[in-house]
């Protein structure tokens, strides 16, 4: 389905184009939001990657390949996005209304917290691997071509981002216990 529509946009048809980005957008709007962890940068690099996109698809060989070649032009928009500065952002996600969880398998308010704290401290290209790997479940030969690197250092990244991530969930992990002992 995908390379038909691709073939009607590369021969400049806007609503062939038009389908693809929804067909799209939201998996984008998932990456970029993971990524930069701000829901309105991601907007704006969603809609970069979408502009260039629009541009540039002559340029793409293969259709079948729409999405990972999507993929790499959102990763570079997510790139030039964070360093364009840090803006102010209130951060407010609005969560759905529902009735009680059984509470096995689903992380706390503050394991969520400190899972979010401890991302935000990875670099962006730490980040980008593990959405990539962990989130869409892609390989890591699949990684670094949507990435646009080599297959060595998505591994070495992804392996870093996990180190990284791992320590520092322990270190909050400790500063937390010993804020409460010193409390008790």
């Amino acid at each position: 389905m995908h390379r038909d529509l691709v073939d009607q946009a590369k021969r400049g048809d806007e609503e062939a184009f038009d389908a693809l980005a929804r067909m799209v957008g939201d998996r984008c709007m998932a990456i970029a939001c993971r990524i930069l962890r701000d829901a309105d940068r991601a907007e704006d690099a969603v809609q970069a990657a979408l502009i260039t996109a629009w541009r540039e698809l002559r340029t793409l060989r293969d259709p079948d390949r729409f999405e990972p070649w999507l993929h790499r032009i959102l990763t570079n928009e997510c790139y030039a996005e964070a360093r364009r500065g840090n803006r102010w952002s209130a951060n407010i996600r609005l969560l759905p209304m529902e009735g009680p969880r059984e509470a096995e398998g689903i992380l706390t308010v503050n394991d969520r917290d400190q899972l979010e704290r401890a991302f935000r401290r990875l670099t962006l290209e730490q980040r980008a691997v593990l959405v990539f790997h962990h989130y869409l479940g892609l390989p890591l030969p699949e990684v670094a071509d949507r990435l646009g690197i080599p297959r060595g250092t998505a591994k070495s990244r992804l392996h870093h981002a996990t180190a990284a991530l791992r320590a520092s969930v322990e270190a909050d992990a400790r500063t937390t216990t010993n804020n409460q002992e010193r409390l008790a």
